[in-house]
């Protein structure tokens, strides 16, 4: 899932974590207040995700996935799940866009941490961006939980407050911090973090919060 064009994947947990299901819902109640107009998933995967946080409520939705055998999975997915609206599959990196805004919700899904320069993705990211827009980015927390399960999958690190918050001058003042949830989960700790436009939204700091959830996969 790096920022590159057409690479394979290292990682064999996607088909676990798609059973899921619970915590699929459970992160789409906290964000899809954000996940609104046109949206690009990036590192869309299988799709698991795709089908749960895609509900129809958006204009348009890109799913952008460098894996191309990934790719045909998730396009599979979504034709079997009764397809998506306004539904397209991309296979490359952020670099197949045009660099002006062009959406008004980025998804970094359990994306971040594969990337090894995050910080120039979440760079190219905010050009992206509409005016009160979202990045939204949900991703293992806490490095000192950081495993040889991580690196088995592709895990660069694992994110703490103080290493999200540091991005921020990446991002050359155009998308500030807006909300960071901590999530408690089976595998340890996650994180959603949104950024949003400091244009259409107040830049008034991150507010943090505790939430635990026990029961993560099946119905």
């Amino acid at each position: 899932m790096a920022d590159t064009h057409e690479i394979s994947y290292i990682g064999g947990e996607l088909d676990l974590f798609a059973l899921a299901k619970n915590w699929k819902d459970y992160i789409k109640r906290e964000i899809s207040r954000y996940v609104t107009g046109d949206v690009l998933e990036v590192g869309a995967g299988i799709g698991a995700t795709t089908v749960v946080l895609h509900d129809g409520t958006a204009r348009r939705w890109v799913c952008l996935e460098p894996d191309e055998r990934l790719a045909l999975r998730l396009k599979a997915r979504l034709t079997s799940c009764g397809g998506r609206s306004a539904t397209n599959v991309i296979v490359g990196s952020l670099r197949t866009f045009s660099d002006r805004p062009s959406f008004d919700c980025i998804l970094y899904i359990d994306v971040l941490e594969h990337i090894h320069d995050d910080r120039a993705q979440i760079d190219a990211a905010a050009r992206l961006v509409r005016s009160g827009g979202h990045v939204v980015i949900l991703s293992p927390a806490h490095h000192w939980l950081f495993s040889e399960f991580d690196k088995s999958i592709g895990h660069f690190r694992r994110y703490n407050k103080a290493h999200l918050r540091s991005m921020m001058p990446a991002v050359g003042g155009r998308i500030g911090p807006e909300r960071l949830v901590e999530l408690g989960s089976a595998l340890g700790k996650d994180m959603i973090f949104v950024l949003g436009s400091r244009i259409q939204q107040s830049p008034g700091g991150v507010v943090a919060a505790m939430k635990e959830f026990h029961r993560v996969l099946g119905e």
